[in-house]
């Protein structure tokens, strides 16, 4: 990755996560997908032609020539409005096909009067292939919440590393200092020589820590790294002279302050909308099931016209269907309703749970958070007073009044308290990505 500026900050490197990650992008197909399904329900409602034609001639004898064609217009109500033309010729055709030499020409309509009339398959599929769209939308949001999440912890874990590279850099460079000096005084005759075995081991204790931190940072960039992509699916890979944000405790601090802790609503929680979305789904199937309850009586009227007097208006010219079709004892239908009656059930069960769930994940993301401010104050004045205690020990060991144990002691303290600081300070920021999963927010 370009290292031209060699702070990736916080801000930026989210930036590449949401805008060039493969499975963000991955994510916004679902959307896709919903739209499509959507076009695919409305072709339900499509004007239709329909066009047979079908002939037989046998020993020069013309059977039959039938032609039957028609432009269909469904509508939402289940109503369908048809108009059509017929045409038959032949030695052999089925009086029920016959029509005039010039054809036969329809306008009609088709009423379920019972099943199919206020809620049938085409009105559901449309109004689930909708309601898809704000499901998958959800679902979008949390997986890309996920990503977001993960690439965070990432990020924070490098930081945390990264800190610890620093401050072992840092006593490994007082340790050599601190026994070259020692080899010095024993030199001069001023300290005895078993006190550069212990500087010594002090030195290779640091250098040893230094390498398992470099070791665990260099883990940590390639981790980082698997976030990190650029357009065309491209990956890229952090460079050695890139570092994580210095002032990245500030942008948190600043980005905790802007939460309304008490202004949230649990209901534009992705999660919660995405159960909502399957409720309503579930809901408009249960709607459908109910409907097949009824008896299904559909009634058609068809005016019959030759083509040439089609306007004349002659209306005791017609075709007159009712077909009824009832189920005596309707355990299909009712065993249907029930299933759908208990699958809303299951989803509102979840629904109840997940929001509580959340409820007492929030309260306890607050509660750590004024939890870690106070640890974070403590440990800072630990860390404060470990600093008094070396500087004082080592103005006692210039004068001979103390010794290199005591010096190594103090300071091992002071880098254990140091180190504390930093995983709290991981904690903290790790708390800031968990309350905005935990919210179903992943706009940072």
């Amino acid at each position: 990755m370009n290292a031209q500026n060699k702070e990736l900050t916080y801000t930026e490197f989210l930036g590449y996560v949401k805008k060039y990650h493969p499975l963000v992008k991955q994510a916004n197909l679902n959307i896709s997908e919903s739209e499509a399904l959507l076009m695919q329900a409305r072709g339900a409602f499509d004007p239709k032609i329909e066009v047979d034609f079908d002939q037989k001639n046998f020993k020069n004898k013309n059977y039959y020539a039938l032609l039957s064609s028609s432009f269909k217009i469904p509508t939402w109500y289940g109503i369908e409005l048809k108009a059509a033309f017929n045409n038959s010729e032949g030695l052999f055709v089925n009086p029920e096909m016959t029509t005039p030499n010039k054809g036969l020409t329809s306008l009609g309509i088709n009423v379920p009067i019972g099943q199919g009339l206020f809620i049938n398959q085409r009105m559901v599929d449309i109004r689930k292939a909708k309601i898809a769209l704000t499901l998958n939308t959800a679902e979008r949001d949390l997986q890309a919440l996920e990503i977001l999440y993960e690439a965070s912890v990432s990020y924070f874990n490098w930081k945390r590393i990264y800190n610890e590279v620093q401050l072992y850099e840092s006593y490994l460079k007082n340790a050599s200092i601190r026994f070259k000096g020692v080899e010095k005084l024993i030199e001069q005759g001023d300290k005895p020589a078993i006190d550069s075995i212990e500087a010594g081991i002090t030195v290779r204790n640091r250098q040893l820590n230094l390498e398992e931190a470099k070791l665990k940072l260099t883990k940590a960039k390639l981790e980082v790294s698997n976030y990190i992509w650029m357009e065309d699916n491209i990956p890229l890979e952090i460079e050695d002279t890139l570092y994580p944000e210095i002032e990245l405790e500030k942008t948190i601090r600043n980005t905790l302050s802007k939460i309304q802790w008490n202004n949230w609503t649990i209901e534009n929680h992705p999660k919660i909308k995405a159960l909502n979305a399957k409720i309503d789904m579930l809901i408009i199937e249960q709607r459908l099931k109910a409907n097949a309850l009824l008896p299904k009586l559909d009634v058609s009227y068809h005016y019959l016209s030759e083509p040439d007097y089609f306007t004349k208006y002659r209306f005791q010219d017609y075709k007159l269907g009712v077909n009824l079709t009832m189920p005596l004892f309707l355990r299909k239908e009712r065993g249907s309703l029930k299933l759908a009656k208990l699958k809303v059930q299951d989803i509102q069960f979840s629904l109840q749970f997940e929001k509580q769930q959340i409820k007492n994940k929030i309260e306890a993301l607050n509660q750590e958070r004024i939890s870690l401010e106070k640890q974070l104050q403590i440990n800072k004045k630990l860390v404060s007073d470990f600093e008094k205690m070396l500087s004082a020990e080592e103005r006692l060991f210039t004068i001979g009044e103390s010794s290199l144990f005591l010096i190594n002691t103090r300071e091992n303290a002071l880098v254990s308290s140091k180190l504390s600081d930093i995983a709290l300070e991981n904690r903290f920021y790790n708390l800031l990505i968990s309350v905005y999963k935990s919210w179903g927010n992943y706009v940072l």
